[in-house]
């Protein structure tokens, strides 16, 4: 299926994007150390952003296929840019923490942690992007 995604670039380093089945917009700006004013979420800021959403997207999924209740789940995604041999994302760290007090039994466990580690987003991204995925179960 086709999405459509419509950008303006507004200028000033700012683009505005709508997303066509929806209508909602975001806007970007550049991030400080590349020319911008760091005013909203950098285009590399998007790609951590999908990534995160995409492994708990997923997990969800397969949470309702399982019964499973991972409502409340928390993920932080760290991005780390690197300039050699040309900027660009370097390293994506997640650190998702499911929410204290459930007990997810050990197939429920893999098949989230799967799901995460397979999202289409993280297939998507290159290679050479180091990815480190934690997973919390607290008691």
């Amino acid at each position: 299926m086709a999405v459509q995604i419509d950008v303006i670039y507004d200028g000033n380093l700012i683009c505005r994007a709508t997303h066509g089945p929806s209508r909602q917009t975001l806007t970007t700006d550049a991030p400080v150390d590349n020319g911008g004013r760091g005013s909203a979420f950098s285009p590399t800021d998007l790609v951590a952003t999908a990534f995160a959403t995409c492994m708990l997207t997923i997990m969800g999924l397969v949470a309702q296929k399982r019964g499973a209740d991972i409502s409340g789940t928390q993920c932080t995604v760290v991005k780390e840019m690197v300039a050699d041999p040309v900027r660009r994302i370097g390293k994506l760290t997640a650190r998702i923490v499911f929410p204290a007090g459930r007990n997810y039994d050990p197939d429920t466990r893999k098949a989230l942690e799967q799901g995460a580690l397979t999202c289409p987003v993280k297939q998507s991204l290159h290679p050479d992007i180091t990815v480190d995925v934690q997973f919390v179960y607290p008691e």
